[in-house]
């Protein structure tokens, strides 16, 4: 568990978002998962003093690489990350990766959700997912 000094306005939040994957490939994996996480990191403006963890989802077609291998190049070293299947629902789009991300902000933040391409047909409730 990590330690989080909070003072009383702070809380615990978590951001979502997902990329589709160009190929299963490592490189293809690494470049998705670094631009989504630089994504999420910049609208929610997070570094990985305030993140407490990272679960990231693949599509069954997506199984060269890690996707928190990539996290960890972007210095989120210290955070823990943890990388599950998605449920291979029959018609759902391909090579997707998806992260929620658990941090404290400020009581009065926002969260901004990352759907980046392809996936904001995903989430287009999701105005912040645009």
């Amino acid at each position: 568990m990590r330690d989080v000094s909070l003072n009383g306005d702070q809380r615990l939040f978590a951001v979502r978002g997902a990329v589709q994957v160009e190929a299963n490939d490592s490189e293809a994996i690494a470049a998705a998962t670094t631009e989504l996480m630089r994504e999420l990191l910049e609208r929610n403006g997070l570094g990985p003093e305030a993140m407490v963890s990272c679960l990231f989802t693949t599509t069954d077609d997506l199984d060269a690489e890690f996707p928190a291998v990539a996290a960890r190049e972007l210095g989120l070293e210290a955070v823990p990350l943890l990388c599950c299947r998605e449920i291979p629902v029959p018609g759902s789009m391909p090579r997707v990766i998806r992260a929620m991300v658990h941090y404290y902000a400020p009581a009065a933040h926002t969260t901004t959700h990352a759907y980046l391409g392809a996936t904001q047909e995903l989430r287009s409730d999701l105005h912040a997912a645009q």
